[in-house]
């Protein structure tokens, strides 16, 4: 499904591989450290994370 034709209010959903990556980056980048902009990142990035599991836990039952 395209962005373009997402109806409003939906997410795209990534991948739990794909949000893992964008945490391993951010925290590289930060260097082990987060200011407080990281860190409210990082929190939407491991919501972002816990969704994708769970759709991947429900995608397999």
């Amino acid at each position: 499904m395209s962005p373009d034709s997402m109806t409003p209010g939906s997410v795209r959903l990534r991948s739990a591989a794909e949000v893992n990556e964008q945490i391993r980056a951010l925290w590289m980048r930060a260097g082990g450290t987060l200011s407080a902009q990281e860190r409210a990142e990082y929190e939407l990035l491991v919501v972002d994370w816990a969704a994708a599991i769970r759709a991947d836990v429900i995608e397999a039952a």
